[in-house]
């Protein structure tokens, strides 16, 4: 073999492999909401028409991270038959004296359940502005789909824990102009 058809295989090797280090995480990301790994949340546009008699309690989880504000479910947890809609209720403070932006990432557990786990509307699909001194109501409506009922891995589950983490995000300007829009 020749030193440039070597040169060349290594360039185009060397761009794919940079190819694929900027799709990861768009791929990973993808791979997450379709699977649930990971206890990745599913986005529903419509419930289910159908309610099953079998139940699960869903405990609420709240978490902050570098963020000077105060998160917490105002419900510890729900029973809600599986097809049925939930409405659970958050509430975050802004416990400094400045405005602050705001994100949440959430989970489900067990991992394995994530699939099944639907969201309808959150606070979560979007970052916000929470004043200071500001205290919000956040609400999220959800469902736990009856084809879990079906699954014969999740048969063991009677529990399933959503848990959200808020953290300040560095966009402060754009989620203001967005804010200023709604």
């Amino acid at each position: 073999m020749s030193n440039l058809r070597i040169t060349v295989i290594l360039a185009v090797v060397a761009f794919g492999m940079l190819g694929l280090a900027f799709a990861s995480k768009p791929l990973y990301d993808t791979f997450c909401r379709v699977t649930g790994f990971g206890g990745t949340t599913q986005i529903a546009e419509a419930a289910p028409e159908e309610v099953l008699e079998r139940s699960v309690t869903v405990r609420f989880d709240s978490n902050v991270m570098d963020a000077p504000i105060l998160f917490r479910p105002l419900q510890t947890n729900m029973d809600v038959h599986l097809g049925e809609h939930g409405l659970a209720f958050f509430e975050v403070t802004n416990t400094s004296d400045r405005d602050v932006s705001l994100m949440a990432s959430y989970n489900v557990t067990p991992h394995k359940a994530g699939i099944y786990y639907n969201k309808l509307e959150c606070f979560c699909f979007e970052e916000r502005i929470v004043k200071a001194g500001e205290t919000k109501k956040l609400p999220v409506v959800y469902f736990v789909s009856p084809d879990m009922d079906s699954d014969s891995n999740l048969a063991d589950v009677r529990t399933i824990t959503l848990s959200y983490t808020f953290y300040e995000t560095d966009n402060f300007e754009s989620a203001a102009k967005s804010a200023a829009l709604n």
